[in-house]
């Protein structure tokens, strides 16, 4: 006898496939409630303060925007140490030509002019070369690692050592001061609450049409397509948690422009990681490097091309930095890189390539800073913070193995 199969029969076996699939970014987004409710029992409530909320995504932003490139790195069966101290000397840069090259070069060649009527272009001018600096040390690390062959770990040390050695020299140990109004507001501003509300709509907008037409396209290329409730479920809780966040950040000043920027940069990213040769070349090589070589995946170019926007990002956290900071200090992005990689390898990125999410970054970022911003608030000492942290770290790891070694 034939049996009958009911529609809510035919969508369980899809729903705990999709489960399945995602239980790692589903498992990052329970331990963030959890550790959130702990803080927040831990301090009171402060914790979950719109001010503590809005300090939290700020902090975390400089973190999460390398983290978006070092994903794709670690992916590729890479690493690159330099990230921390790269930031810090873009912001040592973007910060000498707030400080000392606009003020001497304007009057030069503009007489008589005051170089504050010129602070929108400066301003310009000095995150253009701040992003140029950055984006060339990337070309340069991406060259000797992609096309001599060195390998990521020795080269990317040396370009820390490299970076931390010129910080040193060109601040001689000083505080480089820029803190220009317009400046400080690239990691200090905020959006009006109303243009925070038409950003909260629009991303809703944005989520649903981007389901709506990747369910056309896996259609048309003749893909599985899960049940539409999942679909519809899954986008109305990443739009619910953006609207949440939106409304809490209004309840204090609004949106952060550090947090604007890093939601750009990582829809762009996800989208290049997701949509694109150059980012699914990327995962091929991470998963089976002999097998993309013989596919005739240029192993080469990718690998360079994924360093060098490393640089870029690393560029655009060093100009955050300076702006957050007010300026450029000989500590500038000091072990930074290990948060930046603990926030991957937390977000499910493994560590043996192939496997890693821009999301999972996010959420990596985030747990880091959430750690820090917590432990602070119940005012634990700074070395029990970071045994606390390695400990989280390590659980992550083991975590990782264990879902491979099950699959």
């Amino acid at each position: 006898m034939s049996s009958i199969t009911t529609p809510a029969q035919s969508e369980t076996p899809s729903l705990a496939k999709r489960l399945g699939a995602n239980l790692q970014t589903y498992g990052l987004i329970g331990a963030v409630i959890l550790i959130w409710l702990f803080f927040a029992l831990q301090t009171d409530g402060t914790f979950l303060g719109a001010r503590n909320i809005s300090n939290l995504f700020r902090q975390m932003s400089v973190t999460a925007i390398m983290s978006v490139g070092m994903v794709l790195i670690i992916v590729t069966g890479g690493i690159d140490l330099s990230v921390g101290r790269l930031a810090g000397f873009v912001s040592i840069v973007v910060s000498l030509c707030q400080a000392q090259l606009w003020p001497k070069l304007i009057p030069m060649l503009f007489p008589g002019q005051d170089p504050v009527n010129f602070v929108l272009v400066t301003t310009m001018l000095s995150v253009l070369i701040g992003l140029v600096a950055g984006t060339l040390f990337g070309i340069y690390q991406g060259f000797i690692i992609a096309h001599l062959r060195v390998p990521a770990f020795i080269v990317t040390l040396g370009g820390l050592w490299a970076l931390q050695g010129v910080i040193l020299i060109v601040t001689g140990g000083s505080t480089i001061s820029a803190k220009q109004e317009v400046f400080l507001s690239i990691a200090n501003g905020y959006l009006p609450t109303w243009a925070g509300a038409i950003l909260a709509a629009a991303v809703t907008v944005f989520l649903f049409v981007s389901m709506a037409l990747s369910r056309r396209r896996k259609l048309k290329y003749g893909f599985e397509l899960p049940a539409m409730y999942l679909d519809v479920l899954k986008t109305g809780i990443f739009a619910a948690v953006f609207i949440l966040y939106v409304y809490i950040v209004n309840q204090y000043n609004g949106v952060q422009s550090p947090v604007l920027i890093l939601a750009i940069v990582a829809m762009v990213v996800n989208y290049v990681s997701n949509n694109t040769r150059f980012g699914r070349y990327a995962y091929a090589i991470g998963g089976n490097r002999e097998a993309a070589r013989l596919s005739g995946v240029n192993i080469r170019n990718n690998i360079f091309g994924i360093f060098v926007l490393m640089g870029f990002l690393g560029g655009i956290a060093g100009v955050v930095l300076a702006s957050y900071v007010g300026g450029g200090t000989p500590s500038a992005g000091s072990g930074m890189e290990l948060d930046v990689i603990a926030a991957c390898i937390l977000g499910g990125t493994s560590t043996l390539g192939g496997e890693g999410t821009i999301l999972g970054a996010m959420i990596g970022a985030l747990i880091m800073a959430t750690l820090t911003n917590g432990l602070q608030l119940m005012n634990m000492p700074n070395e029990w913070q970071y045994v606390i942290k390695a400990g989280v770290l390590i659980l992550a790891v083991y975590a990782d193995v264990r879902l491979r070694r099950n699959r």
